[in-house]
């Protein structure tokens, strides 16, 4: 979650950090020797196979559930715990290979689910799952809770066949905790590393789920968003993620912080790979009010979109304050523009942060708000010693040296101190960032556009535990994230090595049509490239 450097620069468009120099960090691990700066020669079997192939695979007895199942799993050993030593992974299922086993018995009597089926996979660990491993947001304050069911996402995943790996880390309580945190960071996991650059950020808060599948760990992953959490580090990490329309997707079961803004969504290394998870995903929910809205506007298969021309005739409106910032940013830019007019689209200008950011300033009381109604009503079910937002706070100023090593939790405080969702305080703010909507639909109906494209954020900055995350640049999340609308961000190239994306927004349960445009540009770019673990930048 990235929201804070909006709000902090009441800028979105903001360039100052971005002129840092590209290596300014410090190496965290010893280089090799002087001229190379790569630890870890990378021959995985399943490096960058899609789930197609995958399914191949097992369809011609090349490989099984549970032989992908342990590649897989070998691969976080000899990567996440070891090797470069990502640390994207908090916990691994016990009862993965169980669960890759019993898909591949069905495989055998002839049954197959879906495009899912025995498919390894990995979530964030905000979400649910009624098993073995624990759902703790990455804070030690919840080290041990095991909840008692699979949130509904969960649930829907096990439906499609999907084997779940483990769950990822995260910025701690999705990095709703302090202003100046590292994104990556969470007291119960540690720090998660870029696998582009390894001192650099993989961004919050589902980090851990970018950097494992950024780095091969499993097929595809989930993570949650508030405010540029699945955006930024696919982004950041070379992957397409979508963020769904609020609704889409439930949220039952999962750790909140705002009942008007989050969702999960898929994270994946092709746009079809994060479409087919997409449909295993979505689903309404008597549980979550939010889903209902999606009856009749959602699929459950995405695939049907995918297709070539996807942006033949299309008019594409082009954030015209990116044009300007980082030079290498700005040139991988303006050449995703203009592979958007070779596809036969229409480009106009617009400029949707301008006006976004009169109702910006208002968000960050929503979130305060909802984040303390959200997380007490959570923790009330919670089978550990913490049940609200207080027992949190109180917990980790007594066990500061251990839960605040680097940073402390003036945002849980500055939530508690919030009222109840009475509050006119909270109803105006709600009212004024949903404003955002009628923005993006009045910029798109005045233009006659299809979608609203723009630099997805800067390239990575460097981790800083004592000072916490710096923008880089170019953020374009707080428009849909507002609007509750969906956001697709694809590869649009590497500046000194490090990923950049590129963003379709749209509106409401425009998902499809945001698909068929994000493919069109993917298959005309080709942008994504695996990482190569390099320890940094810095000339050794």
């Amino acid at each position: 979650m990235n929201r804070r450097n909006f709000i902090k620069s009441s800028s979105v468009a903001s360039v100052s950090a971005a002129s840092l120099t590209a290596a300014a960090c410090a190496s965290p691990k010893k280089a090799d020797s002087s001229t190379d700066t790569t630890v870890f020669t990378d021959d995985f079997d399943l490096n960058e196979v899609t789930i197609g192939e995958l399914q191949k695979k097992m369809q011609s007895g090349a490989a099984t559930a549970a032989s992908l199942t342990q590649q897989y799993l070998d691969r976080i050993d000899a990567v996440d715990k070891k090797g470069p030593g990502l640390n994207a992974v908090i916990e691994i299922n016990p009862d993965a290979l169980t669960m890759a086993k019993a898909m591949d018995e069905e495989r055998k009597a002839g049954k197959v689910r879906g495009p899912m089926h025995g498919i390894p996979i990995l979530i964030k660990d905000n979400i649910d799952t009624g098993d073995q491993m624990m759902t703790t947001a990455g804070a030690l304050a919840l080290e041990g809770h095991k909840a008692a069911n699979d949130a509904f996402v969960a649930k829907k995943l096990r439906e499609a066949g999907a084997v779940i790996l483990g769950k990822t880390n995260l910025s701690e309580w999705a990095n709703f905790r302090s202003t100046r945190s590292s994104s990556g960071w969470s007291s119960r996991g540690g720090q998660t590393r870029n696998p582009y650059v390894l001192d650099r950020s993989p961004c919050g808060s589902s980090s851990g789920s970018g950097a494992a599948a950024a780095a091969n760990l499993c097929a595809v992953a989930v993570g949650t968003e508030t405010d540029g959490s699945v955006i930024a580090p696919s982004s950041f990490c070379g992957l397409v993620g979508i963020k769904p329309t609020v609704g889409l997707v439930s949220r039952s079961g999962i750790i909140p912080i705002s009942k008007t803004q989050d969702t999960a969504g898929p994270m994946a290394r092709t746009v079809t790979d994060a479409a087919i998870l997409l449909g295993a995903m979505t689903g309404v929910d008597p549980t979550d009010a939010a889903t209902i809205e999606s009856t009749g506007k959602s699929a459950t298969d995405y695939t049907p979109f995918l297709k070539t021309g996807g942006l033949s005739g299309k008019r594409i409106g082009v954030e015209k304050s990116f044009m300007e910032g980082q030079e290498g940013v700005v040139s991988l830019y303006k050449q995703a523009i203009d592979v958007l007019k070779k596809q036969g689209a229409t480009v106009i200008e617009v400029e949707l942060l301008k006006s976004i950011r009169t109702v910006g300033g208002a968000e960050f009381t929503v979130l305060q708000y909802e984040f303390k109604d959200g997380v007490n009503n959570y923790l009330s079910t919670a089978n550990e010693g913490v049940k609200t937002l207080a027992d949190v706070i109180a917990f980790n100023k007594k066990n500061e040296a251990k839960a605040m090593p680097f940073f402390k939790q003036e945002t849980l405080e500055s939530s508690e101190a919030k009222g109840g969702l009475s509050s006119k305080e909270y109803t105006d703010a709600v009212a004024k960032t949903r404003g955002s909507r009628q923005l993006i639909d009045k910029l798109m109906a005045d233009n006659k556009l299809d979608a609203i494209c723009g630099t997805s954020i800067g390239f990575a900055g460097c981790i800083d535990l004592v000072n916490g995350d710096y923008d880089t640049g170019f953020y374009f999340c707080p428009p849909a994230a507002m609007a509750g609308y969906p956001h697709i961000t694809v590869p649009m190239g590497n500046v000194h090595g490090l990923p950049v994306g590129f963003s379709f927004i749209a509106g409401a349960w425009q998902e499809g049509p945001l698909l068929a445009m994000a493919y069109d540009y993917e298959q005309a770019s080709k942008k994504r490239t695996k990482p190569t673990f390099i320890t940094s930048l810095i000339p050794g």
